[in-house]
């Protein structure tokens, strides 16, 4: 990479945008040869070896892991099929509409410190600090939810009271570590075909269910049985519709956590082949992710398996009924409600089988999700806003101080040795959750500053190399959606003993004073001001991504040309009908 137009460039040099208004610019650093926010030197510099197959299954393999195979188990169970279908249809058009704000940003600039980066330069210092850091700590708790999760799915052949858990969190987590220190490369090629096995096995499943459905598997057609009788709707907390409608509300929590890794493809740009072309086709494919992962199965499994049945683990709700019957607890439940499909079938053999597929789902999870958590440090560095040590990276482009830092967050999930799997992975949920939201959030915020400035400068649409379909009005529309499920995500913990509720109320809540902390804490120490519209600087840096995407392109360009014609009809093949879903 040509660092001398970088060096040449002044501290403070200005450049015209289309409009011909003058844009400052201030975030060269000369000295180090760094643009904030876009790594140039060998020393902190990331390898671009993920090449599209790997940045849509890394993106597809993240979003298919607990929160879809586990989590599902305990929305059914509090509050029915009913209630799980909406919700998680519900939260997949929020998804989706983050999803296009943070690939219109990401197409224009492709920047190292991901979309850290974007709220700095588009928004706010002050909110690329405070997004930078709660997404780091939501990926430095999820990490360990993945491990709990594990012991979890170990528990169906192996109860704690026999093997410890934290035996199997050693063993995961000390696996994780060894695939990210290796390179970008070799964790992109595992994580392709360990994510191309899960798509595999969650299409077999929503089959199967299918077929289970239908009484293909025990000759029992079930139909819509189970939504007349237990019911589509469990009332939750208080009795009749209104305790129906407050329990399809308390999903939104489990439904907001089966999709917070979908928003990770924003983090893989800085080692992305040709970001502008990968980045927008994994966003726009994402709208027929959810509807065949999620919403088509989680309509299925509704018509499987009873939201009373006692073989699920979190069947027993102790803000339900505290005296319940302690069926949940025994070795006979499932962690996932897909398992307990083919145990209430009587098929044989299978559900071992399903349960050592989902532990593989929740290994690959995990494993992505130390990734995230160490770009996420590396870019927050990038981004001027942590220590440069994080910035620094080895021969083979990994950031080896932001790695080995997250993964010891991890060993939170030693917790499980001494306390319930079950308990600890609600905890959690309601922290990876709120501090999901709170990323969510500042995308959508971003990408309205974003829409703004650009207006403001001239840039019009067919002047993106993507454009997200429903524009601003879309981020507005998602904005409130998420603020509303953030404030009320909880609201039962304000129902019933406060001495046995005040867990999760700080678990549920914590990350919200700690974000207002970070924004308020931040302007008051750096006297940060907000972007003004026509002052964004949407160029510093661009040229440098061009030149790659030049060069990048150039030599596919050659590639094909040396590669023979029946190859190139199998490419394209794959393309057209294949890679849409892989």
């Amino acid at each position: 990479m040509e660092k001398q137009g970088v060096v040449q460039r002044s501290a403070r040099s200005t450049t015209s945008s289309p409009s011909g208004d003058k844009v400052s610019y201030n975030d060269v650093d000369i000295e180090n040869s760094h643009i904030r926010g876009i790594e140039t030197s060998a020393e902190t510099s990331l390898h671009r070896g993920l090449k599209a197959r790997h940045i849509t299954m890394i993106a597809i393999g993240g979003a298919i892991g607990t929160g879809l195979i586990i989590g599902t188990g305990k929305a059914l169970a509090q509050a029915g099929p009913g209630s799980i279908f909406i919700s998680y249809t519900l939260v997949g058009m929020i998804v989706y509409l983050v999803m296009t704000a943070l690939g219109e940003m990401a197409a224009w600039l492709p920047m190292s410190a991901g979309f850290t980066g974007y709220a700095s330069r588009f928004c706010d210092p002050s909110l690329g600090f405070a997004l930078g850091w709660t997404y780091w700590l939501k990926y430095i708790i999820v990490t360990p939810n993945q491990l709990t999760a594990a012991a979890l799915v170990i528990q169906f052949w192996l109860p704690r009271d026999q093997v410890n858990p934290g035996v199997w969190i050693a063993i995961f987590l000390v696996a994780i570590i060894f695939i990210n220190y290796f390179g970008i490369q070799f964790f992109g090629e595992f994580e392709f075909w360990l994510s191309s096995f899960k798509v595999i096995v969650i299409l077999g499943v929503i089959l199967l269910a299918l077929i289970i459905a239908c009484g293909g598997a025990d000759g029992d057609p079930r139909g819509f049985r189970y939504w007349n009788e237990p019911g589509a709707f469990a009332p939750y907390i208080a009795k009749g519709s209104w305790g129906q409608f407050l329990g399809f509300w308390s999903t939104m929590v489990t439904a907001t956590f089966a999709y917070l890794s979908t928003e990770l493809v924003g983090v893989t740009v800085g080692e992305a082949q040709n970001p502008r072309k990968t980045i927008p086709r994994a966003i726009k494919l994402t709208f027929y992710r959810i509807v065949v992962f999620y919403c088509v199965s989680i309509l299925l499994i509704g018509m499987c398996v009873p939201y009373d049945s006692q073989l699920l683990s979190f069947a027993v709700d102790p803000t339900k009924d505290p005296n319940a019957s302690k069926n949940a607890n025994s070795s006979n439940a499932s962690a996932s409600p897909f398992v307990v499909a083919i145990k209430l079938a009587n098929i044989k053999a299978l559900d071992h089988i399903l349960n050592a597929c989902i532990l593989l789902f929740v290994f690959s999870a995990a494993n992505s999700d130390l990734y995230i958590a160490s770009r996420t440090l590396y870019g927050l560095s990038s981004d001027g806003a942590a220590p440069s040590i994080f910035r620094k990276t080895d021969k083979k482009g990994v950031p080896l101080y932001s790695l080995f830092t997250s993964a010891a967050f991890a060993l939170l999930a030693f917790l499980n040795v001494s306390d319930d799997s079950k308990q600890v992975f609600s905890y959690f949920v309601n922290l990876t959750t709120i501090f999901g939201l709170l990323t969510w959030i500042s995308i959508l915020v971003t990408h309205i500053w974003f829409v703004r400035a650009r207006r403001a400068q001239n840039l019009t649409n067919d002047m993106m190399p993507y454009s997200a379909p429903l524009g601003v009005w879309g981020s507005y529309v998602a904005l409130f959606m998420c603020i509303l499920i953030a404030l009320t995500k909880n609201y039962d913990v304000f129902v019933g003993d406060w001495s046995k509720k005040y867990p999760t109320f700080i678990t549920g809540y914590l990350g919200i004073p700690i974000y207002l902390i970070l924004i308020f804490g931040h302007k008051a120490w750096t006297k940060s001001k907000g972007v003004r519209p026509h002052e964004c600087d949407f160029y510093t840096g661009k040229d440098i991504i061009d030149r790659e995407e030049e060069e990048f392109l150039a030599a596919q360009a050659a590639k094909r040309a040396a590669t023979p014609e029946g190859k190139q009809g199998l490419a394209r093949f794959y393309r057209r009908f294949v890679s849409w879903l892989f």
